[in-house]
């Protein structure tokens, strides 16, 4: 069951496993962030974080360091709803001014142009959200609406159409062509400033089947069918292929930024050669800043390489903010929404962007830098019988506990940390029943990046529900597990087949992540 893990500490092992055809472009690329200044490991180094990396087979007692989920960045656990808002752990008196500046930017609210107000104007024509902070609440995790009354802001619909043979990335193998809808873009804005038509309404509709565990114990699923409602501009090209998206918790993504793409990529097994049913892929993304291919590791399927670019998208995206990467200051308007195009912007004043490049750097320079709660009850035997069950299970086949991040000169809190994030960063088919059927970059419409679990113990406490998966569809942790399919349809099925007793194990250990 180990067999994967003995893998990471050496890639030329790796193309010897992998067999040198299904990574060979990967190897030849330079696949982090070419900004990264990485001091380079010796041999002793890597020999050690091979041995502090390897799961576990002893549950009696915490593992050294796994309370510290981000090493030395790591923060207090809270009780409030402020638990995923404090900087690094780790960070210096100064940088954390440069934190708190990001922080009022993420919370501002963009008005629309022309206004008196030019630091803040330049929002939409078309938006989901006026702020950053609107979508990830308390830097939480979004969710679906609740009630027909109930604001969709914290989840959009991404839409695309099939591409061209000319729209694929030549330089990425196995890159799946997609285009924008013609009429509506890459993603649906719910929201409009004032004179113009919103593009749609979410709608949504359940069904719900019964799922009976070993015990008796009945568990009820919701299957969510989604509509683009009301549509403002015309009707939806006749392939579209629509995807929902809640917006993401966003702890910790610098370290996830600084875990190496060699570490990453020796994790994964496209072709399943070793026969234990998982095989995770990376998703190699075309980065705007660098002009090269990339690493995917952020956004829901590793759409995005580095947190500027994922924020820089989320602006002109969500926002409709131009910014130095992503320079339309109509935001998402496309050539079909004349009205929108011409509308005034916030680029129209002494500005270049909307947000200009010190604003970005500082946005994430937050984003990077939010701290990772630590763990809870890690000596507890309840949650060391539910780790047990979750390494034993084959559970860490993807959510990998642990990774220790690269040597860099000039990023001090994510430096050599030795972090918990329960993430391979690949991606894994998941099966039809949560396949949204729309490709992204090299995944397919039933692939999804393995999500990090640090900290989804205090979503309620952070976010106020406890909705889960890639649409909040889930109701809870164990219905997440539930809708488990594809490459994890046994470890879900283990988890039906097993005692309750075992369950509720797994679920106070999850709990404590």
């Amino acid at each position: 069951m180990h067999q994967r893990w003995t893998k990471r500490s050496s890639v030329i092992a790796l193309a010897a496993v992998l067999g040198a055809a299904a990574l060979a472009q990967e190897a030849t690329l330079r696949l982090d962030d070419p900004h990264l200044n990485v001091i380079p490991r010796t041999a002793a180094e890597a020999a050690r974080i091979a041995a502090v990396t390897t799961p576990t087979t002893d549950f009696t007692a915490a593992q050294k360091f796994e309370e510290k989920s981000a090493g030395a960045a790591t923060v207090r656990a809270r009780t409030t709803a402020d638990a995923f808002s404090q900087p690094s752990g780790n960070i210096s008196f100064e940088d954390e001014l440069d934190f708190k500046v990001g922080n009022g930017l993420f919370r501002k609210v963009w008005v629309s142009s022309p206004s008196s107000t030019l630091a803040s104007d330049g929002l939409g024509p078309l938006f989901n959200a006026r702020s950053c902070q609107r979508c990830h609440i308390k830097d939480g995790r979004g969710h679906p609406p609740e009630r027909p009354d109930d604001s969709a802001i914290s989840m959009f619909l991404r839409v695309s159409i099939p591409g061209l043979p000319e729209n694929a990335v030549q330089q990425i193998k196995g890159y799946i062509a997609s285009r924008p809808d013609p009429t509506y873009g890459t993603q649906l804005q719910d929201f409009a400033v004032q004179g113009h038509p919103a593009e749609y309404r979410l709608d949504i509709t359940y069904t719900e089947e019964a799922v009976t565990l070993a015990g008796g114990e009945t568990v009820s699923l919701r299957h969510p069918v989604y509509r683009a409602a009301d549509l403002g501009y015309g009707p939806l090209h006749p392939d579209a292929m629509l995807s929902p998206r809640v917006a993401p918790q966003m702890i910790g993504l610098g370290l996830l930024e600084a875990v190496s793409a060699a570490d990453i990529l020796a994790n994964a097994d496209p072709d399943d050669a070793d026969r234990d049913g998982i095989s995770g892929r990376p998703n190699i993304v075309w980065s705007q800043v660098h002009d090269q291919p990339m690493l995917g590791r952020f956004g829901l399927k590793a759409g995005n390489p580095t947190v500027l670019e994922q924020s820089a998208s989320a602006f002109v995206g969500d926002i409709g903010i131009s910014n130095p990467i992503f320079t339309a200051a109509s935001g998402e308007c496309t050539d079909l929404q004349a009205d929108c195009k011409a509308a005034i912007h916030g680029d129209g004043d002494d500005r270049e962007f909307e947000i200009d490049a010190v604003g970005l750097d500082l946005v994430t320079f937050y984003s990077r830098n939010l701290g990772v709660p630590a763990r809870r009850k890690v000596n507890d035997p309840t949650v060391l019988r539910g780790k047990q069950i979750f390494y034993e299970t084959g559970c860490i086949s993807c959510h990998t506990p642990s990774f220790v991040t690269q040597r860099l000169a000039d990023q001090p809190e994510q430096s050599f940390q030795l972090i918990w994030p329960y993430t391979d960063m690949l991606l894994h088919d998941m099966g039809p029943g949560l396949a949204d059927g729309r490709p992204e970059a090299r995944a397919t419409g039933r692939e999804w990046r393995t999500p990090p679990l640090w900290g989804i113990g205090l979503t309620e406490q952070v976010s106020g529900h406890s909705y889960f998966l890639h649409d909040g569809r889930a109701r809870s942790l164990l219905e997440a597990v539930l809708w488990h399919g594809g490459e994890a349809q046994g470890h879900r099925d283990a988890v039906v087949e097993m005692p309750k007793e075992d369950r509720d194990a797994l679920i106070a250990y999850l709990e404590s992540l």
